[in-house]
């Protein structure tokens, strides 16, 4: 794959170009490199402050939902109904984009909430 505009590039940058591609490698000009790395580490940011997102009630839901813990014992352990457990963890998934309860127990260990072995 070449990404180089042809209009702004140098008869230097083009042989570049064309020899990576030649050698079945991909070349980006610095100018697209550094947005390519710039939306990485951007991304990489915005997973170490997802837990920003959460009300530190629905982190503690969150918690217990990665420790194993059903619908009804964390309604009963927290003193709520079993709808607001539910509604919680609704909004904890929507805010975290994630779809599945497996999927919020991974976020949960990515994120130090609990460790792998609980």
């Amino acid at each position: 794959m070449i990404s180089v505009s042809l209009k702004d590039a140098t008869l230097e940058e083009l042989l570049l170009a064309l020899t990576a591609v030649d050698g079945g490698n991909t070349y980006l000009t610095p100018r697209v490199s550094k947005q390519v790395v710039e939306g990485f580490v951007g991304r990489l940011g915005e997973g170490d402050t997802s837990l920003d997102v959460l009300t530190p009630r629905q982190r503690e839901i969150l918690q217990l939902i990665a420790e194993g813990q059903g619908t009804k014992e964390i309604a009963f352990k927290l003193g709520l109904s079993v709808k607001t457990v539910e509604t919680h963890r609704a909004q904890i998934m929507d805010r975290l984009n994630i779809r599945d309860v497996p999927g919020l127990t991974r976020f949960a260990i990515r994120t130090g909430m609990v460790s792998p072995d609980r």
